[in-house]
């Protein structure tokens, strides 16, 4: 295809931010061979892959600059994360033991596990990490790909002006994962304080588009759902403020976020909320205080777990939602439902973990081929896209217009055996083409309506391209 490609969730500083804390925290070095540069590439080796493999560890970069390059990945949305403490302060402890694991599961150095074990501002951390970026934007860098640079996006018309040069450019549009960072004191969190830093971080030259409000964690904010599972779920603590609402104090931060009085409205990502959470921020924007207000409603990078809703959990569609992850921390139909009659958008993270249910995974094929590999591993995304337009088809929606990528990667996550880093996506957009023109030949005109059937082509045109990009035109603005 000639179109490049949107991600709406990514890490690109994730790792080499981390790795500057043991140089000087926060500097984005000039050398992109440097682990602490944004450029910093560092492709996936065969034991790299037989770790992630076995362990679901990446030990590789996924979204630096210099993959973005040679995936063709023009326009990201960047997202601004300073690591929670409760990571770094569990069952396995604080010490030499707890650093090793940690820095091992996140490649972001001793010095910076060592840095968030202690750390109480975290608005000071994001500060920093927006200027790691600020730093290195405009500065050309060359890669097997040609010289290319990134910039960072003000509104839609940075985008715009970038896709249409002939400069090769990467466009960073950001967004920030977890309300946590608002806080200068974690353990005496002041709502004054908390109001401040919003009115701050919109007074950036480059504010984000939208926030993720919760993330891993009480936040003081809003309800979290459970998120981290097997040995780590174990091992961390989440009880505190899980599957609650919003607080006082958050539901004042959520007003100043959506307010259009302090500065450019910022929108809501519900990913990571309690269920209960998101019921409470549907209802407040489609029938509550901010009714009739166009404001989209926000998955950045989810996944279905195909149930009705968090009232009635049970499985409608049976081909597809029976495959899923059955957790809160997926989301049910009617929330779905209510993204597309918003106008919002939902971008599927590629994480194995989150997508599929484990029976799933264990019963589907494998292969030493890397095409057939391929195939098998794009069929879980695809019963995501399937159930998705399948839900919609049922409440007379036109299904293909919500629907983008917002992959995760380098945001410590599992990804697809055969699509390990922002490099593969052109073959995932191959073999997803693929799914969709078997669905379309075979059980599509049984299932949904004529206005929903259209070509193969255009479904992946839209998914990986124009429906995100449409999504920023109206609403990035």
């Amino acid at each position: 295809m000639s179109y490049s490609y949107i991600d709406l969730h990514c890490h690109p500083s994730l790792k080499p931010y981390g790795k500057s804390f043991s140089i000087e925290p926060g500097l984005n070095s000039h050398n992109r061979r440097d682990k602490h540069s944004i450029w910093f590439y560092d492709s996936p080796n065969f034991f790299e892959k037989v770790i992630q493999l076995l362990c679901g560890v990446c030990k590789f970069t996924q979204a630096d600059c210099t993959t973005l390059a040679h995936g063709n990945v023009r326009v990201v949305c960047a997202s601004l994360y300073p690591i929670e403490r409760g990571f770094f302060r569990n069952d396995f402890g604080t010490g030499l033991i707890s650093d090793l694991a940690a820095s091992f599961a996140t490649s972001v150095g001793d010095a910076r596990v060592d840095f968030i074990q202690n750390i109480k501002n975290y608005f000071e951390d994001l500060e920093r990490e927006y200027n790691y970026y600020v730093q290195g934007a405009g500065r050309t860098a060359t890669t097997d790909s040609g010289k290319f640079k990134y910039v960072l996006a003000k509104d839609f018309s940075t985008i715009e002006q970038h896709l249409e040069s002939e400069e090769k450019t990467i466009i960073i549009v950001f967004s920030i994962e977890g309300l946590h960072v608002l806080h200068n004191d974690w353990d005496n969190p002041d709502e004054n304080i908390a109001l401040a830093n919003v009115r701050k971080i919109k007074a950036w030259e480059h504010a984000p588009f939208f926030v993720t409000f919760a993330h891993h964690f009480n936040n003081h904010l809003c309800g979290h759902a459970k998120s981290l599972f097997d040995l780590v779920g174990k091992k961390t603590d989440q009880s505190h403020n899980i599957n609650t609402s919003f607080s006082e104090m958050g539901k004042k931060v959520l007003r100043e976020l959506l307010s259009k009085q302090n500065g450019r409205r910022i929108y809501i990502d519900m990913k990571h909320m309690s269920a209960l959470a998101r019921r409470d921020y549907i209802q407040l924007v489609t029938t509550g205080e901010f009714a009739g207000q166009e404001i989209p409603i926000i998955i950045s990078h989810g996944a279905s777990n195909g149930m009705r809703s968090m009232d009635e959990k049970v499985v409608d569609i049976m081909e597809t939602g029976n495959t899923f992850m059955k957790e809160d921390i997926n989301f049910y139909d009617d929330e779905i439902i209510a993204v597309a009659k918003s106008k919002g958008i939902i971008g599927l993270q590629l994480d194995e973990r989150r997508i599929a249910d484990k029976e799933t995974i264990k019963r589907l094929k494998n292969s030493a081929w890397i095409g057939k590999l391929r195939h098998y591993r794009a069929s879980l995304v695809w019963n995501q896209i399937q159930h998705i337009v399948e839900l919609l088809d049922k409440n007379n929606l036109f299904a293909w217009d919500c629907i983008a990528i917002g992959s995760d990667y380098d945001g410590i996550i599992d990804p697809l055996n055969g699509y390990l880093t922002h490099e593969t996506i052109v073959h995932l957009e191959e073999y997803i083409e693929r799914h969709a023109y078997n669905y379309m030949q075979g059980r599509a005109p049984s299932t949904i309506k004529p206005f929903n059937r259209i070509e193969s082509d255009e479904i992946v045109q839209r998914i990986f391209h124009s429906n995100a990009m449409g999504f920023m035109r109206r609403y990035f603005k």
